[in-house]
């Protein structure tokens, strides 16, 4: 996939109105596939939909959360920390920032001070 494709797929992606309301809910806190649907007022099967599409373009990450009696369930988290589109030239260029998880954070941190 070239890279025009790729910013063309964010961008029709970031154009659903269930894409912006998932992102707006969990960038608040991480939420179930229950609680997104009731949230956004859609059924389940269009949470799923959307949030496998988000996945795949790096704008949620999915956490799984174990209950104390061994069940699991997944959580969704907003993982864009912000979009950068630059028209130049004839063209659209789309950068994404995501969000730094605390591992990945002292992992950066940690490289930082042994390049020092």
């Amino acid at each position: 996939m070239s890279r025009d494709d790729s910013a063309d797929e964010l961008l029709e992606l970031l154009g659903e109105e269930r894409v912006r309301q998932i992102i707006a809910a969990t960038s608040r806190e991480p939420l179930s596939a229950k609680e997104l649907s009731d949230e956004c007022d859609v059924a389940l099967s269009t949470i799923y939909r959307r949030v496998e599409d988000m996945i795949a373009h790096d704008l949620l990450v999915e956490r799984t959360q174990i209950q104390s009696d061994g069940s699991h369930h997944s959580l969704y988290e907003a993982n864009v920390d912000h979009l950068n589109i630059e028209v130049n030239d004839g063209a659209i260029e789309v950068r994404m920032q995501v969000r730094e998880d605390a591992a990945e954070r002292f992992s950066r941190i940690w490289s930082d001070i042994r390049d020092t």
